[in-house]
C-alpha cells in the first residue's frame, strides 16, 4: 500500500503539478510585465507620458481664461504645506509654476505630469501688477 501511494504521488508530481506550477509562473509574469507600458510609443526618457496635449509652462500667460484646463510636465522644485492642501512649484525648460494640490507625496526631485486649471491672483502694489499665475490641479 506504501510503495503503491508513493508510485501515485511520484506520478502526480511528474506528470500534473509542473505544468500547473509552469503555467502559474507564466500568468504571474504577464500579469507583472501588464503594469506598466514597456514600449508605448508616447514615452520620455524619463518614463512620463507625453502627448501633444502638454503645454510647456513658459507658455501659459496670465490673460488666459480662468476655466483654462491644462496638463503641465516638469520636476518639483519647491513644495509647500497650506492648511489642507499643498503647493509645489514645478519647472520644465522654459518656466516655473506653483501648483495647488490635494496630493502630500511630491518629493523635491521627482517628475510629474499634473491636470490643473490656470488661475491668476491679482497683487496690485504700488502701480505695479506683482499678480502670479498657478494651476490648481483637478
Amino acid at each position: 500500500m506504501r510503495q503503491t501511494k508513493k508510485l501515485f504521488l511520484s506520478f502526480l508530481y511528474r506528470h500534473s503539478i509542473i505544468p500547473y506550477r509552469l503555467g502559474l509562473a507564466v500568468l504571474l509574469v504577464g500579469g507583472l510585465c501588464s503594469c506598466g507600458n514597456l514600449t508605448s510609443p508616447n514615452l520620455s526618457k524619463n518614463g512620463l507620458q507625453i502627448g501633444t496635449n502638454v503645454t510647456q509652462i513658459g507658455k501659459i500667460k496670465p490673460k488666459q481664461d480662468n476655466q483654462a484646463i491644462v496638463y503641465i510636465q516638469g520636476q518639483v522644485e519647491k513644495q509647500a504645506p497650506m492648511i489642507k492642501q499643498w503647493a509645489y512649484e514645478i519647472s520644465d525648460s522654459t518656466g516655473k509654476i506653483w501648483v495647488v494640490t490635494n496630493q502630500k507625496n511630491l518629493g523635491e526631485g521627482s517628475q510629474v505630469v499634473i491636470k490643473g486649471k490656470v488661475r491668476y491672483r491679482s497683487i496690485p502694489l504700488a502701480g505695479k501688477e506683482l499678480g502670479e499665475v498657478y494651476l490648481e490641479e483637478e
